[in-house]
């Protein structure tokens, strides 16, 4: 029997509720499956990018996140067309903004 397993909707909430009452910003760029869309978290740090991550599951049973896309110093165009070819291929995509210090960190001890 699967284990069952918290929403993508339950996740982002969580992740926006969590950044403000730690006083940093998260907002949710492009809303996808309520259920199982994949989480991509956009994470920056006083308005420096620090790139992209995705929630991935991993080989135990539970999930991380790992980089993608280009890093923090491609242009702002790079990432768009990166974030526009990911919604072409699956529409059900989470997208978040995440702006708070160490929001790799903040993310993965949130929604994985």
């Amino acid at each position: 029997m699967a284990a069952e397993r918290l929403t993508s909707a339950m996740l982002a909430g969580a992740l926006l509720r969590r950044a403000g009452a730690a006083g940093g910003f998260a907002t949710v760029l492009v809303k996808g499956d309520p259920t199982s869309g994949v989480i991509l978290v956009q994470a920056v740090e006083k308005g420096q990018e620090k790139g992209l991550f995705e929630r991935v599951p991993d080989y135990e049973g539970g999930y991380r996140l790992v980089p993608c896309g280009p890093g923090p110093e491609a242009d702002a165009e790079a990432r768009s067309a990166y974030v526009e070819r990911r919604r072409r291929a699956d529409p059900d995509l989470w997208i978040i903004e995440l702006d708070i210090a160490e929001a790799e960190r903040f993310a993965a001890e949130t929604i994985c």
